[in-house]
């Protein structure tokens, strides 16, 4: 099990669509919670934070992602995941991605500098102390920036079932082309009450994670705020559940279905 559950996650946050729409989605301020199950285990907590900074004297919003195992998981698989990015407040587009990772001894420390002028990837593996440069592809984006930045975009009312949507995402040391499909439209119910959801199927590579193409589906608010409601994967081994657990900061009202 050489990917965490909070790697997963996150993995299925990228691949969400994207269009083209004017007003924000989140502000600094935002966090949330997701509560992780994996097969009967409630196996980890999931949170992400967004707050306001400067990076090179460019105003950035900072976006940390957390993950830790919990419970009977964490003594046999332990798991601490930090992810962090650093976007443009305007474009979305990322200046720099952090990932430090420890997946029940798989560990990797990377810093990845992005040069959107020349197309590049600066990447410093801390852990194994070397440097190396990979070209990307036009407007690209790392695992967390591709959330934020589709939240941003996602223009709820001309989605159509069955429309198709791709995303340039930079892993580690790969270009990744993503390709979401749009599957409709659906109440589904919530700790917080009943919430109206766009819902997505991405397509993944079967093998290793995922048990096929088609293993993952996912509910985020058909609201202004566009958050990530509901996940869930069919895994190589298992399956997985992620559910919304607590939020705050949220820029634009939750919509709440109430009985």
């Amino acid at each position: 099990m050489k990917k965490s559950l909070f790697t997963i996650f996150l993995f299925v946050l990228t691949s969400l669509a994207l269009q083209a729409q004017s007003q924000k989605a989140f502000e600094g301020g935002e966090w949330f919670k997701f509560r992780i199950h994996y097969g009967p285990f409630n196996a980890s907590y999931a949170t992400l934070e967004v707050d306001e900074t400067s990076l090179n004297g460019n105003p950035v919003y900072h976006i940390e992602g957390k993950g830790k195992s919990t419970g009977l998981l964490h003594w046999f698989f332990k798991v601490d995941d930090n992810y962090q990015t650093y976007i443009d407040k305007q474009t979305g587009k990322p200046y720099k991605f952090i990932r430090k990772i420890d997946e029940g001894g798989y560990t990797k420390d990377l810093e990845i500098d992005f040069d959107h002028n020349d197309n590049r990837a600066y990447v410093l593996d801390k852990k194994n102390n070397e440097n190396h440069t990979y070209t990307t592809q036009p407007n690209v984006h790392d695992m967390l920036s591709a959330f934020y930045y589709i939240r941003n975009n996602i223009e709820n009312d001309k989605l159509q079932p069955g429309d198709e949507m791709h995303l340039n995402i930079f892993i580690d040391d790969e270009n990744m082309d993503f390709k979401l499909k749009f599957l409709g439209r659906e109440v589904i119910r919530t700790k917080f009450g009943k919430v109206a959801t766009l819902k997505f199927r991405p397509y993944v590579m079967a093998g290793r994670v995922f048990k096929e193409q088609e293993s993952l589906t996912f509910w985020v608010s058909d609201d202004a705020n566009k958050m990530p409601i509901k996940i869930e994967a069919n895994l190589a081994v298992g399956s997985l559940d992620a559910d919304l657990d607590s939020y705050k900061g949220l820029k634009h009202p939750f919509k709440i279905i109430m009985n």
